[in-house]
């Protein structure tokens, strides 16, 4: 197969579909995850194919090693090679402050958004570094402007896993540079997706995009471009970056 293979978790939706859609019109073949919704990840994939795109979607909930274990085995049976992996996967809770949090809520923010973006950088450095025989990649991780402002009232258990996964980038990438890896973040702002419904402010781009330099919430069209091009040749000199895409916030 001559054509390179990314893997995007969490791409059924939002900004990981908008990454997807973009690495098949690049030419990629792209795996991607989903953790529940089927008939979406269905029909991004059937929708890439229609457009001359080869794409496989595979459930996973990569908080679970297991489930990452499994995805990774269909990703190799399938494509038999990794090449770039987008850590899309993320979850947050309804707006609540710190006082207020159980543990149960926090801890399910930290397994999907650090445990999970950890055993999946680990698989795909056992494949692409060249230490284990690999041809090299690139890892792009998504952190989030919340990681520098704290979301304070609103998600800190969020915002502080997402600090963590921004860490993560930077000692990934320093401990694979010489073994033909690069390992980037991108932190998105306040970007028009259902994420905010899930928060429970469906209306939270509209409300606060007067606090935003450019006065507007960005889109996942425009997150995706800077991933893809984190992922690409044109970033070749480019390892433990944070590139934010937040509208000046």
């Amino acid at each position: 197969m001559n054509r390179k293979i990314i893997l995007i978790t969490g791409a059924s939706r939002g900004i990981g579909a908008s990454i997807a859609r973009l690495a098949a019109e690049r030419g990629y073949g792209v795996c991607l995850s989903f953790m529940k919704d089927s008939l979406a990840a269905d029909a991004l994939v059937a929708e890439i194919g229609a457009s001359g795109g080869l794409a496989l979607a595979v459930q996973a909930d990569v908080s679970r090693e297991e489930d990452v274990l499994r995805l990774f085995a269909a990703l190799d049976g399938r494509f038999g090679r990794l090449d770039g992996l987008v850590n899309n996967a993320g979850v947050l809770d309804v707006q609540m402050r710190v006082e207020d949090m159980n543990a149960s809520r926090i801890r399910r923010v930290f397994e999907t958004n650090v445990l999970g973006s950890f055993l999946c950088a680990r698989e795909a450095v056992r494949r692409m570094s060249t230490r284990h025989g690999g041809a090299g990649g690139a890892i792009v991780n998504l952190s989030s402007r919340a990681a520098r402002l704290g979301s304070p009232g609103e998600y800190v258990d969020y915002a502080a896993s997402k600090a963590a996964v921004e860490t993560l980038t930077l000692g990934l990438a320093k401990e694979v540079a010489a073994e033909g890896i690069r390992v980037n973040a991108v932190a998105p702002g306040i970007i028009d997706t259902d994420i905010h419904a899930s928060g429970g402010d469906p209306e939270r781009v509209e409300r606060l995009k007067s606090g935003i330099p450019m006065q507007r919430g960005g889109s996942p069209d425009e997150v995706a471009r800077a991933v893809l091009w984190l992922l690409s040749g044109e970033a070749s000199y480019t390892t433990g970056a944070v590139l934010d895409v937040a509208g000046g916030r």
